[in-house]
């Protein structure tokens, strides 16, 4: 049977995150654009659906929001040219890729820093492909208590979702229901001037053209 999942109780195999892929978040950052995507993983049970908490844990004291375009892979694939990864999408959902920003500079790796329980919202809904032409043309925005602090297009991606997918595939197997998170724009809040980082009590939405909404309130750990 084809794959078919449903957002209530859907639970990626794998997650699979791209870091440094919007021209504007690098910019923010004074960073250089890397040359091969830069990927790391979050652990499964980070997985939270719309309207449940993120819990700021107690040793964090930076903790930021990312709004992302996520894949939803539909069947399996290895090695598959970026001409055909399309054929192998089943839709596309919404993450936060909420992060620990003291944990992530500290400890000089990522997957800790963005794997607490709760660190990974997903939803509010999965849009199968067909609802999706060009995902290369899809506004997001976040906004954390009705504030917007991201405004981008997928449009500004350094490596579009399809050479993702397919540089993915050459080494990694995918199957259905793996979760491919395609990076951040610039309005995170670490990078600001001033930087505006999350505490309990915040709404953080996320929000992505022809997707949804997706909303969680931080609460104390």
């Amino acid at each position: 049977m084809p794959y078919k999942p449903d957002i209530s109780t859907y639970a990626p195999g794998k997650i699979i995150c791209v870091g440094m892929n919007y021209r504007s978040h690098i910019q923010e950052q004074d960073g250089r654009f890397p040359k091969k995507p830069v990927l790391f993983s979050k652990a499964k049970s980070c997985i939270i659906k719309n309207g449940e908490n993120i819990i700021y844990p107690p040793e964090v004291k930076e903790l930021d929001y990312e709004v992302e375009l996520a894949v939803v892979i539909g069947k399996k694939m290895k090695d598959v040219p970026e001409d055909k990864v399309s054929d192998y999408i089943y839709g596309y959902t919404i993450m936060n890729d909420i992060t620990a920003r003291d944990i992530q500079k500290n400890e000089q790796q990522w997957y800790r820093a963005k794997s607490f329980d709760t660190f990974g919202p997903v939803g509010p809904v999965i849009v199968g492909k067909d609802k999706i032409s060009d995902p290369q043309n899809l506004n997001l925005k976040s906004y954390v208590n009705g504030e917007i602090r991201q405004n981008g297009n997928t449009s500004d991606m350094i490596f579009s979702v399809y050479k993702l997918i397919s540089y993915i595939s050459r080494s990694i197997t995918l199957e259905a229901g793996d979760l491919i998170s395609t990076g951040t724009p610039s309005g995170v809040g670490v990078f600001m001037k001033q930087k505006k980082m999350l505490k309990p009590g915040d709404t953080v939405i996320c929000e992505v053209e022809r997707i949804g909404r997706l909303e969680n309130k931080v609460i104390s750990g």
